[in-house]
Parts: C-alpha cells; structure tokens; sequence
C-alpha cells in the first residue's frame, strides 16, 4: 500500500485543481468572450501574481532545470536569468497593454496588433506564428505531466494515458471558466509550488550534507567537476553564445498568454505590483537546480537527466514526501498548459475564424470555448505522445517564433510610422528563417534560430514601413495621441515638397 501513497496525492491534487477550476465561473455567462477569455478584468494584484507567476514556474522547473544541472551545470541558470527579465518586461508593457485594451476592447495580442495595423491578415499571422511556441510549450508542459503519472503510478499508468488524463483533467475546468479556472487553481498551484520546492530541495540537502547550506554542494562541485560551474558546462551545446542569444531571444518573447493575463488585470497597478514581487516567486528554481546537482552523485550515469528530481524522489525520500514533489510537478505542469491552451483556442477563434467566417461576437464565445477539445485531441496530445527531445529544447525551439511578433508590438507603442505591409512581411520572413535556422540548419554560428529570426524580422519591417502608407489618422491618434499631429505635419511636408519639386 505504501507504494501508492505517491500516486494517490498525486491523483488528489488534480480532483482538487477539478473543484476549485468549477467554482471559479459561478454566476457568470461563459460564452461571453469577456468572462471566459479575460475573467471579466477582474483580477486584483495577488490573484495577478499567482497567476503570472504559477504559469511561468512549469514542469521545467522540475523535471528541465534540475536536469540540465545534472548534465549540463550552470547553464541551468538560463531560466532563472530570462524569468527575472521576464518580470521587467510585465512590470513595463502590462500595464500599456492594459489601458489599450481595456479602451478598446482588445482580448488577445493578436486582436490588438490587428486593430492597430489595421489589417486582419496580418492578426491572423501573428496569431499562427506565436501559437507554434506557446503549443510547444503546451506539449512540453504535458508531456511532464504523463511521465509524473507513469512514474508515480510505477508504470500502471502508461504515458499515453496520462497525456489524455492530464489534459482531460484541464478541459474539464478550462472549458467551465476559462481564465477564471486559470486563475484560482493557479493560485493554489502556485503556492504548492512553492511550499513543496523548499521543502524537498531542503530535504535533499539535509540528506545529502547533513546540514540545510546548499554551499558544501557547490564546493563539492567545484572541487570534482569545475567545469559544471562555467559556460559551456558539461557539454558543449550551450557556449556562451548560445546562452546568451537564448535569454535574449526569450526576452524579446512577450507571449499571448501573459497579454491576455495582463487584459484580465482589474488595473494597471495590479499588474504593476504583481511583477514587481515576481522574482520573489522564481526563487524556488533555486533548489530544483541544487537537486539536480546532487543528483550527479547519487546517480551518475542516468540515461534520462529530466528524470533526477522524481527519481531522487521515489528512491531516497518517504513516500509522502514524493507524493507531494509528484504533486507539485504536476501542479507546474498545469498550470503553465492550461494558459496556453486557453490563449490558443481564444486566439485562433477571435483572430483567425471570426473574420474567416464572419462571426458575430456570440457565435465567437460560444466556438472559443469549443476550440480547446480538437487543439488538445490534434496537435497537444499526439507530439506529447511521441516525447520529442528534450524540455528544455522545446523550450527553447518555442521561444524563436513567440519572439517575432516583437517588432509588431514596438511599432504599437512607439512608432507610429510602421505600416501593416512592414509589420507583415518582416513577421513572414521572421517566421521563415527561424523554421530553417531552427530544424534544417540549427542555430549558425552558435546564435539562436529566433536571433536571426527577429534580425532579418526588424530589418524588413523598418524599410517596408518607410516605402508603404501609415495607417489612418485615426487609428494613428488612438494609438498616439500625443504624436498625431507632429506625424501629419511631417507628411503634409513631404507632399508639399513633392508638388514644389513637380513645379
């Protein structure tokens, strides 16, 4: 009986994540795109922080970052870098992205990039090239789940099972209410994250050094294999450069999924003050990445690194402390999948088949909602089942093309002379290049696909925008009000020079 303990928290978790994900839409019609898609706008700085923070902490952090220091070292410290930065880019453009969409009525990224460019083509672009890296990051998140189930179950629940399990688990609080089940089960996600990461990184270390100073770990390290404490550590796929062009990339990366969190923000302080104690959240990476490094002794030749954590786990701790870290790395599974199943199915239907189909705004509601069941039956669950590569890599390999709406959305907020023709087609030859420079020749030079990706991306979209119209005057000083008339005046210029010059 003993052996279950692991396997029966595990389970309990997800009946809890079931109530609490039900409860969350009580008295509120959710085939209305404002209720289920941004919970109404109602989300106060706490719920905020716990919703942003519960979905960027994911399977990752336990199963991908203690992994990589098992076999890499230090460039496990990626994450922990580009999260930091993460929450300077909330802290800046939430807030912006709020007041423009609570003005005018914008649920997705995609939705405002549309209304801003005027163009619905160029939504629909931006929606599929972003949805490439957030449903990589769906099937990186439930294909962790599937293995925790495997391995807390001792293989009776194969991992094809626990694909269709976990994702069944989330349509059926998803479905009820949306961003408000995203919400609340987050915030509970999010401090059984916290709470189990510290007490097992704790526990690990107390075992393993007799005391709770993580410092004799790192002297151990350094003293048998100093290279596991400098780039490229262990091996020789994470240079500097490559690491760096990673944590660029992922910071140029605003995702869909936090912008329509940022819409779900009862104000713009909300989101202010929530990213401003993010990085107090990200710590528990810390201890994760301390497990991985005494996973290196325990188990030095193990066949599959991600597996440290939950294989120090079942073999060294009691069983209700491995129920509890199955617990919370399934809790950070998701609560980072369920985010970005939500944005996807609200994107494809408001971006990409409302103009298609010309949807009234009901049929939209009703059809966003439905949309999850065929994006997890089609696309999550059957590459979850095939377990491409590693989680950190689908990570990464995600990031190269959320990054390319980058451009798009600098010339929303701060250049008003970018037309939809640049913003098109410097995404288009963005998305290109970051498809062949991430599968057919990977990462040239040692710098990231989506690095080349976002250069030849900026490139296009400032000459395109300089030989092509603006956009209207109106949409122009809704945009940038304060800037409006020094932008015409510059024009009306430029056309009288022209006519002079004819003359």
């Amino acid at each position: 009986m003993n052996m279950y303990v692991p396997l029966l928290i595990t389970l309990s978790y997800m009946i809890i994540a079931i109530l609490l994900g039900l409860r969350a839409s009580k008295g509120k019609n959710m085939n209305d795109t404002e209720n289920w898609g941004v919970g109404s706008r109602s989300m106060g700085p706490v719920m905020m922080y716990l919703l942003i923070g519960a979905g960027g902490v994911s399977a990752y952090t336990f199963m991908g970052s203690p992994g990589w220091a098992y076999a890499k070292g230090v460039p496990a410290l990626y994450v922990v870098v580009y999260l930091t930065y993460m929450g300077t880019v909330a802290w800046y453009f939430g807030p912006k992205v709020w007041e423009l969409g609570y003005k005018y009525k914008h649920v997705t990224q995609s939705s405002a990039i549309s209304d801003r460019y005027e163009s619905k083509a160029l939504g629909a672009l931006s929606s599929i090239v972003t949805s490439i890296g957030i449903l990589a990051y769906a099937v990186l998140q439930t294909t962790g789940a599937a293995y925790i189930l495997h391995v807390m179950s001792y293989g009776l629940i194969p991992k094809w099972v626990g694909v269709f399990l976990s994702l069944g688990v989330i349509s059926i609080y998803l479905y009820r209410s949306g961003l408000k089940a995203i919400g609340v089960t987050n915030a509970f996600q999010g401090g059984l994250m916290f709470v189990v990461s510290w007490f097992v990184g704790l526990w690990a270390t107390q075992q393993f050094t007799g005391g709770y100073s993580f410092r004799a770990i790192f002297e151990r390290v350094q003293a048998d294999i100093p290279s596991f404490l400098t780039l490229p550590g262990g091996v020789s796929d994470m240079n500097v450069t490559f690491w760096s062009t990673s944590i660029l990339i992922s910071v140029f990366s605003i995702w869909q999924t936090h912008w329509i969190q940022w819409m779900g923000a009862s104000s713009k302080q909300s989101i202010r003050r929530a990213a401003t104690l993010l990085p107090t959240f990200y710590i528990v990476l810390i201890t994760m990445i301390v497990i991985g490094f005494i996973g290196i002794f325990i188990y030095p030749n193990l066949a599959s690194p991600d597996t440290i954590a939950i294989q120090l786990a079942i073999d060294h701790m009691p069983a209700v402390v491995a129920g509890l870290l199955g617990a919370g790395t399934l809790a950070a599974a998701m609560s980072s999948s369920e985010p970005c199943i939500h944005a996807t199915a609200l994107s494809y239907s408001k971006d990409i088949l409302q103009p298609l189909l010309r949807w009234n705004d009901t049929t939209s509601g009703k059809w966003t909602r439905r949309l999850i069941f065929p994006i997890m039956v089609c696309i999550i669950a059957p590459i979850s089942i095939m377990e491409p590569a590693s989680l950190v890599y689908i990570l990464l390999i995600g990031y190269g093309f959320i990054g390319q709406a980058f451009p798009a959305i600098i010339g929303m907020f701060f250049w008003p002379r970018a037309t939809k023709h640049g913003a098109f087609w410097g995404l288009f030859t963005g998305f290109i290049v970051t498809v062949i420079f991430s599968f057919l020749v990977p990462h040239p030079l040692g710098i990231h696909a989506g690095i080349w990706g976002l250069s030849i991306n900026i490139t296009v979209f400032i000459i395109v925008s300089l030989v092509t119209k603006p956009a209207s005057g109106e949409t122009i000083e809704r945009f940038f009000p304060d800037m409006t008339e020094e932008l015409f005046t510059e024009n009306r210029n430029e056309l009288s020079g022209a006519k002079l010059s004819k003359l």
